[in-house]
């Protein structure tokens, strides 16, 4: 039978760590001069990796971080420099060259990883699947992680009218209010890894 609990648990905990409502500025300035259609397939293709990266992990994150001898602060340490890089991108003006790229490019970094499935959701999720002790509580921790992506879809699907709404000046300056956030994410994902380090974690 299904643990709500433990559902509600997942669900409350990734959906804080993964932040879909804070992912909405990110999303519009990387998405920004595409089209609506082009835009709503960046939303779903991020969601995609997010939830594909998500699942890698749940089932064999443990073994892939021992065979390559990979520590969790080194793996948090290494998406929070990745983060930096591309909030100083949005912080500089240099946000077109990589909204001129593929569409498949901003859907998979930085959008879907790791903004969304980052170091923190993955190690949450991880954490989640060590304490399955049961079908329910596997089927609960499946379901949350699911209702999670679905919220993420629907806040990047429903920027769009934001998006036409604000205008280019509107856009530049949520670009840079995106790049100062994402810079800040990236600073504390790489100070935790830091304190991780000295406490003899890594």
């Amino acid at each position: 039978m299904l643990e709500t609990a433990l559902m509600v648990e997942v669900f409350v905990t990734l959906f804080v760590i993964m932040d879909p409502v804070g992912t909405v500025p990110i999303f519009l300035s990387l998405t920004a001069g595409r089209s609506a259609a082009s835009a709503r397939k960046a939303a779903w293709q991020a969601v995609a990796v997010s939830f594909l990266v998500i699942t890698i992990f749940a089932f064999f994150g443990q073994q892939i971080l021992t065979n390559l001898h990979i520590s969790l602060p080194a793996l948090q340490c290494a998406g929070g420099l990745l983060l930096l890089l591309v909030a100083l991108e949005l912080l500089t003006g240099n946000e077109k060259e990589m909204t001129a790229q593929a569409d498949a490019n901003v859907a998979l970094v930085p959008l879907g990883t790791p903004l969304l499935a980052g170091p923190g959701a993955i190690v949450a999720t991880m954490l989640f699947v060590k304490d399955i002790d049961s079908w329910g509580s596997g089927l609960a921790v499946a379901v949350g992680i699911v209702a999670v992506h679905i919220a993420l879809w629907l806040a990047m699907r429903y920027s769009l009218p934001i998006l036409r709404l604000i205008r280019e000046g509107g856009v530049l300056l949520v670009t840079r209010i995106a790049g100062l956030l994402l810079s800040a994410i990236a600073v504390q994902l790489v100070a935790d890894a830091v304190r991780a380090f000295i406490a003899g974690q890594g």
